[in-house]
Parts: structure tokens; C-alpha cells; sequence
């Protein structure tokens, strides 16, 4: 008597059964599979007039290369790459089939490039890659062991290096954001700083100008991150400069782009005051530097602030001083176009980005050397811009460039007079 036996594998306790998945992996296969196919004909078409001496093609398909997997956002895809074969020629002068969609070397897809350093960034050590990957992409997921992810780093520094010595000479910048932050990650006995400086461009979008270490945000190191900026090619000053109450940073722009206006950050200001009186006061006191910051004119804001003087100065004397010797830079940003206020009150383009810093550097217990903490923030900063937003008002950039007035945020029109005969 025969017996039929069935052989059932036993599942795994980690193996998820996802035919959605598994649908989508085909139908991509297919969908490369046939993007290649008509990348290949595209490129036969384009070599169909040259012939051999007997009148047959010179450049004929020769079948696939060697199958291998591409690491995709949906998991493991594998691909196998056609080739061409050049009759007609040997050695340097063949003609060679290359595929933009499937480079040769290429192993992972350019979002999953994308996606390993903000995961590292984000806080997923190295050595947790393996797991933290294999439920998105699958167990199997190719070319992303620890080592790999390791390496990143020396490509973040050539590309940093890149960056650091690229040509200025076509930009110009109407608004600047300065500002520099101590990270604490693993950085020798004094406190490292990340300066950084961004920009907004005359079309209202906003770029990384620079990027450097500094020590305690001092006024030379400042200078050195300004000078290099302008050695580089940029020779127009900025309108206006937007930051805290780093006396380096203002010394060093004074000296480098004296042309420059100040505006200070009033989020660091409403802070530097509030650390001056008694939590119990705090509530009500922020309540009415707000009702400063956000009065609709200059008159306006001085009235607030005079009440505000008359209001704590008596027992907060400390904290009103604090606010007043800064009064003019704080209310700077009245000379300009109303819609660029909120982009000129604060320097939240800076620190918005190092608060995602801060949690990586809390996750790996301070285990950041100063290299690395440098080129996770100029990575996180350079992923970040791709997202930024443009300026509001952005036709009102070139009215500032060419040197219209602004009073109280509304474009000041020459009144012509006329005189009789």
C-alpha cells in the first residue's frame, strides 16, 4: 500500500505571512524587469545604423548578468541585469550597455541610502540595523550589516569636505540665521560648538552657508566660519542677521559684514529674561513680552514695552534691563516686509534641527566622538533642508535687495511733491 505523506514546515514565531507584501515585491520585479527592457531597446535603436563589414548589427543583446537582489522599501527584490555585446570592437573602444535605472554596483535603492543615516540619526545604533531593518525590508535584507552602516560615516565626510569647499561667488543671501549649540557628546574637556549658518536666497528659499566646530561660540570662531564663507565667493552682506546673545557672534559679523543689520531671537530673549525672576511670575511675564513681540507696529511695541517696565521694573529690575539693552535689535524686524516676521523673530530653523541631535546623542549615552556628532548634525541638517519652506512674501525679497524702505512691514512709497512756478 503507498502512503502519501505531507510535509507541512513549521512557523516560525518571528515569520510574518503577508501576501500583500509578496504581491507587491512580484509586481515591482516585473515592473523593473520591464523598465530595463525598454531602457535596453531605447539604447539598440540608438546603435541599429552601425554594421559590421557583412551588413549584420554590430551591437546585439547577449543575454542577462549574474541575478542578484536589490534592497528596496518593500524588501528584497531580485533583478538580473541584460547585456549587449559589441562585434565590432574589443577593450576600451566597445560599445558597453549601462542602465540608469539599474546601475552595475548598485545593491540598495537611492531612498534606502536615504533612509539608513536618518535611522542612525534618529537613534538606532549600528548594531541594531539587522533587526530594526529586517521588519521593513525582511530577514533576508542584503547589504546592510553593521559594517556597512559604519561606513557611512567616511562617505558623509567626503561629502561634507565637498560641501565645505564648494563656489560662493553665484549666491547671495538677504537673511542669515546664526546660532551655536553644545551637544555634550563625548567632547573633551571643554564644550564643542556646532555654529551654524543659514540662509534665505533672493527666490525665498532657505540653504545650510556654513558648518563648523567652534569653542564656546567665540568671537574667532565665529570669524574664521565668516571669512571662509566670504573667501569662498560670497561678497554681497546679507540684509539682516538673525540670532541669540553670542556677543562672538555679533563682534565677528561686525568685523566681516559690517553692512549687516541685527536682529535679535526673541524665543532665546524671552528665555534669557524669564531666568531672571521667580517661577511664579514667569506665566504673566512671558504673557506680555509676547503682546511685545507680536504688536502689529513699532509704536505699538514701545508702548508695550514701557509698560512693561513700569510694570516689573520696580522688583524685577534685572529682568527689565536684560529686555531694554537689547530694545533696538529686538524690534528690528519692523523695517522689513510684514509676511517675513515670522521667519525673522526667532532662529527655530536652527534649533528645530538640533533638538532631533540632542535625542540621538541622549540615546547612545554620550558615546558620540566629536568627528561623528559633527557629521550626524551636518547630515540631519543637509536631509532637512530638502523640506524646508520658502519665505513667505517671497516677492518682497527684491524690493529689499534693491533698497526699498519698510516701515512697520509696509513697502514706505516716495511721496512727489510738486512745487508751483
Amino acid at each position: 500500500m503507498n502512503e502519501t505523506t505531507n510535509i507541512l514546515p513549521f512557523r516560525q514565531p518571528s515569520a510574518v505571512d503577508d501576501p500583500l507584501t509578496e504581491i507587491l515585491r512580484n509586481g515591482a520585479r516585473e515592473l523593473l524587469a520591464r523598465a530595463v527592457e525598454i531602457e535596453l531597446q531605447a539604447f539598440l535603436e540608438t546603435t541599429a545604423e552601425l554594421k559590421l563589414p557583412d551588413g549584420r548589427a554590430r551591437v546585439v543583446r547577449h543575454g542577462f548578468g549574474p541575478a542578484r537582489k536589490i534592497a528596496t522599501g518593500i524588501g528584497a527584490i531580485e533583478v538580473a541585469r541584460p547585456k549587449v555585446r559589441d562585434r565590432g570592437a574589443a577593450g576600451a573602444d566597445r560599445i558597453r550597455f549601462t542602465s540608469a535605472i539599474l546601475p552595475l554596483w548598485a545593491r540598495r535603492t537611492k531612498s534606502l541610502d536615504a533612509l539608513l543615516p536618518i535611522l542612525y540619526l534618529r537613534g538606532i545604533s549600528t548594531g541594531d540595523f539587522q533587526e530594526a531593518l529586517s521588519a521593513l525590508l525582511g530577514k533576508d535584507a542584503p547589504n546592510l550589516s553593521p559594517s556597512v552602516i559604519s561606513g557611512l560615516k567616511a562617505q558623509w565626510q567626503g561629502e561634507y569636505e565637498r560641501w565645505q569647499n564648494r563656489d560662493l561667488s553665484a549666491r547671495r543671501y538677504v537673511y542669515v540665521w546664526a546660532d551655536g549649540v553644545f551637544l555634550q557628546a563625548r567632547m573633551e574637556d571643554h564644550s564643542e560648538c556646532m555654529l551654524v549658518l543659514i540662509g534665505a536666497t533672493p527666490e525665498g528659499k532657505k540653504e545650510l552657508i556654513g558648518f563648523q566646530v567652534g569653542v564656546r561660540e567665540s568671537a574667532q570662531s565665529w570669524r574664521e566660519l565668516l571669512i571662509d564663507i566670504r573667501r569662498r565667493g560670497l561678497q554681497v552682506a546679507p540684509e539682516l542677521a538673525v540670532g541669540d546673545g553670542a556677543l562672538g557672534f555679533w563682534k565677528a559679523l561686525d568685523e566681516v559684514f559690517p553692512g549687516t543689520r541685527r536682529q535679535r531671537c526673541w524665543q532665546h530673549k524671552t528665555v534669557n529674561v524669564l531666568n531672571k525672576v521667580p517661577s511664579s511670575v514667569q506665566s504673566g511675564m512671558k504673557k506680555a513680552l509676547q503682546d511685545i513681540c507680536m504688536a502689529p507696529s513699532r509704536a505699538a511695541a514701545e508702548l508695550a514695552l514701557e509698560a512693561f517696565a513700569e510694570k516689573y521694573g520696580a522688583k524685577y529690575a534685572r529682568a527689565v534691563d536684560c529686555l531694554a539693552k537689547d530694545r533696538d535689535d529686538l524690534l528690528a524686524f519692523y523695517d522689513f516686509p510684514a509676511e517675513h516676521w515670522i521667519h525673522l523673530r526667532t532662529t527655530n530653523p536652527i534649533e528645530s534641527v538640533f533638538a532631533t541631535v540632542r535625542h540621538r546623542t541622549v540615546r547612545t549615552k554620550g558615546s558620540l566622538s566629536p568627528q561623528t556628532a559633527k557629521l550626524m548634525v551636518f547630515k540631519l541638517i543637509d536631509a532637512a533642508s530638502k523640506t524646508w519652506r520658502r519665505l513667505k512674501g517671497t516677492n518682497q525679497l527684491p524690493k529689499i535687495i534693491a533698497g526699498v524702505r519698510f516701515a512697520d512691514g509696509i513697502e514706505v512709497i516716495p511721496t512727489q511733491q510738486s512745487h508751483a512756478a
